[in-house]
């Protein structure tokens, strides 16, 4: 996917975590998933660029991240790697940083997760983000849309074949 930046010509074959994201039935647009390979050919993400139809570009950008990949390793101030993805396919090349965080108690089905709504110098952009129990890290980034609780109603695990090469 162009929206990603290959750290190497390993292709891994596909995640070894459940993705959790949005159905693409459930978005009334199209859908574009990329995987973020390490240098041995393992997957250390993957992301799903959810674009509006009528080609008004890309509106929400959902990653998911294992313990361990680098694209969570982030200096201070700097926004997370999907803000930084959704503001490149935007063509957005002025210089963003990480504002606030605030931890809020949100319900997902019978579980209760701890989300960090992540605020960042470019107001159109909102950002949450929780880790879930396996590990994975989950982040949203929209553009020019709220993250409201009913969203993650809508996130789910894909299924694996989804993010098979071949």
């Amino acid at each position: 996917m162009s929206f990603l930046r290959r750290r190497s010509a390993a292709t891994p074959t596909g995640p070894d975590f459940d993705v959790l994201a949005m159905d693409p039935g459930d978005w009334p647009g199209n859908l574009g998933a990329g995987l973020l390979p390490g240098p041995d050919g393992s997957c250390q993400g993957i992301f799903l660029r959810y674009d509006l139809f009528g080609g008004r570009g890309p509106a929400m950008l959902i990653g998911n991240l294992p313990e361990g990949s680098p694209a969570r390793e982030l200096a201070e101030g700097q926004v997370p790697f999907e803000v930084a993805q959704l503001l490149a396919a935007l063509g957005n090349e002025e210089p963003v940083h990480e504002v606030e965080r605030e931890d809020i108690p949100v319900m997902h089905g019978d579980s209760l997760l701890i989300v960090r709504r992540i605020k960042v110098s470019e107001s159109r952009i909102a950002c949450a983000q929780f880790d879930r129990s396996d590990g994975v890290q989950v982040t949203i980034a929209t553009w020019d849309r709220p993250i409201t609780d009913d969203l993650y109603q809508l996130l789910k695990p894909l299924p694996a074949e989804m993010f098979q090469q071949g």
